[in-house]
């Protein structure tokens, strides 16, 4: 018997809302992989594209065997609100609550922005970035990473993404596998693409002293120095030959 056309009509446009309304976690896997190249995994994926989780694994891109997975799971769910697809992310690990994506997308073209919050959004362990390879395995960093964020948000051009807005990221007590002082010290990363400096990092406190500053487009770039506090120098010198190259008393750090 040939359906009508009407019918065949709806029983398509349902198949249609039934498979975007069950599209897999998967989904949301390989576009945060993809859009990282590799560097930002969800693991273990579960649920679907608009409420799901799965495990958090930092790595140092395709075919690299250093992989670090966050403690418990993230969750997310997708939803719409005032004219912007919202992501609501969680972490067991190290979020006290869901903090919101805002994705704007476009044609070619997609926002995603940070909720304007000067206290920190994620508390992360130091330790996951390990999963990123050479230097930061060799250095097996403890301590917390803390994400603070002034109306930053990431604009996708081409094939890359321009930050707008500011972006803080504090680095408390620290410690290294490679130094019997412990904490190393506590340091700040401030990343304001329209300042004169775009990218600049410095000492809170701390034994160990790390200076310097950057350009974000149209590459990272980064020069800066480390150097032990009076007392601490031979304490540190082994990181110090690590972390950069030798000049003095000085480790220059050059990245770009």
């Amino acid at each position: 018997m040939r359906l009508r056309f009407p019918i065949a009509i709806g029983l398509l446009v349902g198949a249609l809302v039934a498979g975007v309304t069950l599209a897999p976690a998967s989904w949301l896997a390989d576009w945060v992989a993809t859009q990282s190249r590799g560097q930002v995994l969800l693991a273990d994926s579960r649920g679907t594209l608009w409420n799901g989780s799965a495990q958090a694994v930092l790595t140092a891109g395709p075919g690299s065997r250093d992989a670090a997975r966050l403690p418990g799971r993230a969750y997310w769910d997708l939803g719409w609100q005032g004219g912007q697809v919202v992501l609501n992310l969680r972490l067991d690990c190290c979020s006290q609550a869901a903090m919101p994506l805002r994705i704007q997308p476009s044609f070619g073209r997609m926002r995603v922005s940070l909720p304007d919050q000067p206290s920190p959004l994620l508390s992360l362990p130091a330790a996951w970035l390990a999963g990123l390879g050479t230097p930061w395995n060799t250095l097996q960093l403890g301590g917390r990473l803390q994400l603070s964020s002034q109306a930053f948000a990431l604009q996708q051009q081409g094939k890359g993404w321009l930050p707008e807005g500011s972006l803080q990221l504090d680095l408390i007590d620290i410690s290294s596998r490679l130094a019997t002082v412990s904490p190393l010290g506590s340091y700040r990363v401030q990343i304001q693409p329209a300042a004169a400096v775009p990218l600049q990092l410095s000492t809170l406190q701390g034994a160990l002293v790390l200076s310097g500053q950057g350009q974000l487009a149209p590459r990272i770039t980064f020069n800066g120095e480390a150097s032990a506090a009076p007392g601490a120098e031979s304490a540190l010198g082994n990181l110090l030959n690590i972390v950069g190259r030798r000049q003095g008393a000085r480790s220059l750090i050059v990245i770009g």
